[in-house]
């Protein structure tokens, strides 16, 4: 019977589209095939039938890894090119457009074949932990020499733990900040954003950077940028998306509602781009074309704003704005390290994750501007990565973060918040009405997980 839910769940996942942790540019390179072996693997001499893989020599195999994110992967083929120069285990690294990378996982779980290690989101990794599609490490962590949970952030920890069992390592933790066009600030007189700045100032500075002709608008904010955009405004404003027992939908929450008024006020005085635009061009790349004066990006961009000359030229970063009680919040999230269940390489693909959450590969990707890395004490280093942008609003938004909010079925209210939303991003809805739509639908769903 699991298995014929996770079947099902997976038919539904390729119907399902997700939004992105982060405006990513789509990279068409096809899947990885997994499980693939080298020359030198095929011509090992037969051993009984019922021999582990793991009786194989370390350089005997080429792992598949498997990302989403082209701007990161120089970076992270710098840090796997280390391993195999200490451990002699092979990498193959591929990026699969964040639309894709799930319908391709969906179809390798389908399959049973998935890539050896490969990324994790907090939307998806309840379902496949519960479906047993993840290599468990909890033993393995036990006896590692290199990896101590406590090192991590103990919510980004728990989104790849369950039944009191580990199945992936935290990769990085973000945070999200204000972007903000200068040269667009000083041709409007207009006064850099600070620390002093409410979500009523944010406004304010949005309309007066407006352009009537419609050449350039005061910020943008996707009605699919949860974590990036709307989220943080809600959270500021001390409403909530998804209660901590996840049982309960909290759009239809006064607060919230006070939060959101901030997109509906920004809506109104057409101070962002409208719906067509937003849909057909992601936030980064209206930024990159001048398009926008203000965005609330994640630090997971940075890999790609240091080598773009317009972002060089044009931006710098500067923590959110608060509300009116003082409130500033960044909505946090990290991505997990993990490998398949059914890998033929199990003790391969654990001395590689354990490689990629060690201090040394941790301090490593945030030296190279990959993205804050998880580890404990490490992302001060990637603060130092360039001195192109304040990263250090970026840093400065930890201290006071609230995790991504996810369940069981995240990808399904998410998906219908974005379809409810739409309407209010049109004009066609007012944002109370959709909001109390949204949270008697979320509530349907959320009780049935």
């Amino acid at each position: 019977m699991k298995k014929r839910i996770f079947t099902l769940l997976l038919c539904f996942a390729l119907v399902l589209g997700m939004t992105a942790c982060g405006d990513t540019k789509k990279d068409e390179k096809k899947a990885p095939e997994s499980n693939s072996t080298t020359e030198a693997n095929q011509s090992m001499e037969k051993t009984e039938k019922d021999e582990p893989k793991e009786s194989m020599t370390m350089d005997s195999v080429k792992l598949t890894v498997s990302i989403w994110d082209n701007n990161q992967k120089p970076g992270l083929e710098q840090i796997l090119a280390d391993f195999t120069a200490q451990t002699g285990i092979e990498t193959e690294i591929s990026v699969i457009s964040w639309d894709e990378y799930w319908t391709l996982l969906a179809s390798g779980a389908q399959g049973g074949k998935l890539p050896d290690v490969f990324w994790m989101h907090s939307n998806e990794s309840q379902r496949y932990m519960e479906n047993n599609m993840l290599l468990d490490l909890t033993d393995r962590i036990k006896n590692s020499q290199s990896i101590d949970m406590s090192k991590y952030p103990a919510d980004i920890a728990e989104l790849y733990a369950l039944d009191g069992k580990t199945f992936g390592i935290p990769k990085d933790i973000d945070t999200i900040a204000l972007w903000y066009n200068k040269t667009m600030f000083d041709e409007a007189g207009v006064k850099y954003p600070d620390d002093s700045w409410t979500w009523d100032d944010f406004v304010e500075a949005a309309k007066k950077l407006t352009k009537e002709d419609g050449s350039q608008y005061g910020c943008v904010i996707a009605v699919d940028n949860n974590q990036a955009g709307y989220y943080n405004m809600i959270y500021d404003y001390g409403g909530y998306v998804i209660s901590p027992d996840k049982k309960k939908s909290g759009y239809d929450d006064p607060n919230t509602l006070k939060g959101m008024s901030v997109i509906s006020r920004l809506l109104e005085a057409k101070a962002m781009p409208d719906l067509q635009t937003v849909s057909e061009n992601k936030t980064d790349v209206l930024m990159q074309s001048g398009k926008v004066a203000m965005a609330t990006q994640g630090s997971w961009m940075i890999a790609a704003f240091k080598d773009n000359e317009y972002m060089v030229n044009n931006f710098d970063v500067a923590v959110l704005p608060k509300s009116e009680d003082g409130k500033r919040i960044s909505i946090y999230n990290g991505l997990g390290w993990v490998a398949a269940a059914n890998t033929e390489h199990p003790e391969q693909a654990w001395r590689l994750l354990e490689y990629l959450g060690s201090k040394e590969a941790q301090i490593k990707q945030a030296d190279l501007g990959v993205t804050m890395s998880a580890y404990e004490g490490t992302s001060g280093n990637w603060i130092k990565s360039t001195d192109k942008f304040n990263l250090k609003a970026h840093l400065d938004m930890t201290k006071d973060m609230v995790i991504r909010p996810y369940s069981k079925k995240t990808v399904i209210w998410e998906n219908l918040s974005i379809d409810k939303l739409k309407p209010v991003w049109e004009g066609k809805v007012d944002m109370e009405t959709a909001l109390k739509e949204l949270a008697t639908e979320m509530n349907t769903i959320l009780s049935e997980e």
